[in-house]
């Protein structure tokens, strides 16, 4: 009797050994299992491990191809899903950056014209402050040429001389007059003095000297046509020239002689003073 009960507990405990093994694999299993978050990348339960199959568990040395792919196919799944939300997050990435630097670079491209724009404005009121004061130095000049319009003052002064009783140019006489009407083509805001003097007293000096001055006149406007309103003639007979005391002895003089005395106004340097605008005033954008 003894020898059969001692044959018969080791074939119990063998017998229940796997469904020991059993029970505490799927509670070990099951226990973890509600503890597992849900938060995964792609909103799905996480995968959960294999169930305790068989009497050799998960690892079964005899487990076929079948079983093999049902354990490995949600694996595979799940690694697809994870490459795809990968692919689709670096694309995102990549398009976000893509925006990024097109609205880095429009806002650039927006600064530097703001800044052209900024230097243009500047050009534009330097300008702008240059032609004032160019105005403005204008009226002042204009305002002292109005003042000044019967003021004028002695620029060139040139005297001839006549051998007694002649009233012919000689060549040095013509000469001098040249140089002097030269000196005035061209320009504005001037007259021309004559004045003839001569020895001699009375009626018979003045006319001496008026022909004189007249042999002068006629040259100029025939020879260098310079108008005749600009030269304003006189005979002054022989009436001692201005600045000399009359009390006092001149010294005699034979002959006659013609004082030519060039005047001038401010007209001339209105005229200078307006310049012409530069090229770079001329083509400034409106």
């Amino acid at each position: 009797m003894k020898n059969r009960i001692l044959a018969t507990l080791p074939l119990a405990a063998v017998l229940a050994f796997p469904a020991f093994a059993q029970t505490s694999s799927t509670d070990t299993q099951t226990t973890p299992a509600t503890t597992q978050s849900t938060d995964t990348g792609t909103g799905k339960q996480p995968l959960q491990p294999p169930a305790r199959e068989g009497f050799w568990g998960r690892v079964n040395p005899f487990a076929r191809k079948v079983y093999v792919r049902r354990q490995t196919d949600p694996i595979r799944d799940r690694v697809n899903e994870l490459d795809d939300l990968t692919a689709g997050n670096s694309k995102a990435i990549k398009d976000t950056d893509s925006r990024a630097q097109a609205g880095i670079k429009l806002a650039s491209d927006k600064a530097n014209e703001a800044d052209q724009h900024a230097v243009d404005a500047g050009n534009k009121a330097t300008v702008a402050q240059q032609t004032a004061q160019q105005a403005t130095t204008r009226i002042q000049t204009v305002e002292t040429v109005v003042g000044n319009i019967d003021q004028y003052k002695a620029s060139n002064q040139t005297e001839i001389r006549f051998k007694p009783g002649q009233t012919v140019l000689s060549k040095n006489a013509k000469d001098a007059l040249d140089e002097m009407a030269n000196t005035v083509k061209g320009q504005r805001g001037y007259i021309i003095e004559v004045e003839g003097f001569s020895t001699g007293k009375g009626q018979i000096a003045i006319q001496n000297s008026q022909k004189m001055a007249e042999s002068v006149v006629r040259y100029m406007v025939l020879n260098h046509e310079i108008p005749v309103y600009r030269i304003y003639l006189v005979g002054m007979g022989n009436t001692p020239p201005p600045g000399t005391d009359a009390d006092a002895k001149t010294k005699h003089v034979s002959g006659g002689r013609v004082e030519i005395s060039l005047l001038k106004n401010d007209l001339e340097q209105l005229a200078s003073s307006a310049s012409p605008a530069t090229p770079d005033q001329q083509q400034q954008p409106k």
